[in-house]
């Protein structure tokens, strides 16, 4: 068994190599989901946008209720999944590259919650489709992770992330022409939620520091949060 190199607090170092495993491996995820997404576009458009039609979300319709899944993969132009790929790509990276398997988890619960208020709430008659539920999870998800987490890193990206993208609000409140806002809405308190479900529950032990006569006291326990930006800071060498 390999164990992870310590820092002098006690406290565990991140692997290097560990880290770029998995962003590596979030890398691959987004662009094989991304390519199935590009596949779908061509086969949609292909047979004029039949796909669209038949597996997109309709408010109150129960025979639409399946869309949920696979809406997210389908848009209605060559525009709409052009607009939608970059956001899509970004977010889906950060939001996957501390682990796939909570990535998978939250994609569904982002799918399953904005589905579910397009299909309550957006007026009858109206075909929803498009990724962009998917982004706005997303985002929300990095941007609050880090605080739930308490994990540093993840905490400045969704600072870095909340203030280059909080334009991207303006289409998840009421008055949009042309998009499902409330598919926006749904997406991103999915991510909010998904943020505190799949938060990093491993608890720490308490530290203790040997006192000038030899003794042990306790020192700052782990869970606490002070503790935490020190390790973060102590594992990017700033202490």
């Amino acid at each position: 068994m390999v164990r992870s190199p310590k820092n002098r607090a006690g406290a565990r170092q991140v692997d290097p190599e560990q880290m770029i495993a998995e962003a590596r491996k979030a890398f691959f995820v987004m662009f094989g989901f991304l390519a199935m997404v590009w596949l779908v576009q061509l086969a949609n458009y292909a047979n004029d946008y039949a796909l669209s039609r038949d597996h997109g979300v309709m408010s109150g319709d129960v025979g639409t209720l399946p869309g949920i899944l696979t809406a997210p993969f389908l848009h209605w132009s060559w525009a709409h999944i052009e607009s939608n790929s970059g956001p899509l790509f970004v977010f889906g990276f950060l939001a996957a590259y501390r682990g796939v398997a909570r990535f998978l988890g939250l994609s569904l619960l982002v799918a399953v919650t904005s589905g579910l208020t397009v299909w309550f709430l957006e007026r009858g008659g109206v075909e929803t489709v498009g990724a962009s539920g998917l982004i706005f999870g997303y985002f929300g998800y990095v941007v609050v992770r880090g605080l739930f987490d308490r994990h540093l890193i993840d905490t400045l990206i969704g600072i870095v992330m909340a203030a280059s993208f909080a334009y991207m609000l303006t289409v998840a409140v009421p008055g949009t022409p042309g998009v499902s806002w409330l598919g926006h809405l749904g997406g991103l308190i999915g991510g909010l939620v998904g943020a505190w479900l799949f938060r990093d529950r491993r608890s720490r032990p308490a530290r203790t520091a040997r006192s000038d006569d030899g003794t042990e006291a306790p020192q700052v326990r782990a869970d606490n949060p002070r503790a935490d930006l020190h390790k973060e800071l102590g594992d990017l060498g700033l202490l």
